[in-house]
């Protein structure tokens, strides 16, 4: 069993910067696969990014690329997402992610196509204002 812990919301400017932070408590963190997902008022869940925290390999949205960062250390067990530019479309509900399958989390940042993620946090709330 995996559990996230988010942080790093707040109420930014249109251009500004913040990072996020999840946190992540359990055994085998390595072995698994982060992604950020994000819920706009009144829009669909969109995945943001994915991180394969085997190797390292991370996968973005059309919608964040060039903007946002996801990295991870694993020592800490800590996945971030350094989100810069950001835009008034940004605003949303951000949650992490985890779940062994790299394919589920990509194909959703890629395609649209949800199957599901095993673990999931509660949630950090960021708010640009434009």
């Amino acid at each position: 069993e995996v559990q996230l812990v988010e942080s790093g919301g707040g109420l930014v400017q249109a251009g500004g910067s913040l990072r996020l932070s999840c946190a992540a408590s359990g055994s085998s963190f390595g072995d698994y696969t982060i992604g950020w997902f994000r819920q706009a008022p009144g829009k669909e869940r969109e995945g943001v990014s994915c991180i394969n925290l085997s190797d390292g390999a991370t996968y973005y949205a059309d919608s964040v690329k060039g903007r946002f960062t996801i990295s991870s250390d694993n020592a800490k067990n800590t996945v971030y997402l350094q989100m810069n530019s950001l835009k008034h479309e940004d605003t949303a509900a951000y949650r992490c992610v985890a779940d062994r399958s790299l394919y589920k989390c990509v194909v959703f940042i890629t395609q649209g196509a949800y199957y599901g993620m095993d673990h999931w946090g509660q949630g950090t709330l960021i708010a640009v204002s434009s």
